[in-house]
């Protein structure tokens, strides 16, 4: 019956997340984004980037792809698991 409990409450992760007091969503690795004003876009937990100009971005993550559009756009630093672009972004949109 261990099963029909966890069922109930949302699943391992959501036990985890609240186990840990941690976001769900950081325990899922979901993409996490910030922007600061117009000028720059953080994102946390990305798979790659998929296109890249000055005009547009667009980042794979486990959520979908990210397009991020505007003039100037540069890619700002980057890790395994992070990335920043500054530029003047336009608009952020999700591909499906």
């Amino acid at each position: 019956m261990e099963r029909n409990r966890k069922d109930r409450n949302g699943g391992v992760l959501d036990t985890v997340a609240e186990l840990f007091d941690l976001p769900a969503d950081l325990v899922a690795g979901l993409p996490h984004l910030e922007m600061m004003g117009s000028r720059q876009l953080y994102l946390e937990h990305h798979t790659g980037i998929l296109a890249y100009s000055d005009e547009q971005i667009d980042v794979n993550t486990t959520g979908g792809v990210l397009r991020v559009r505007g003039a100037r756009l540069a890619l700002m630093a980057m890790t395994a698991e992070e990335l920043r672009i500054g530029g003047d972004i336009a608009a952020v949109e999700w591909v499906r």
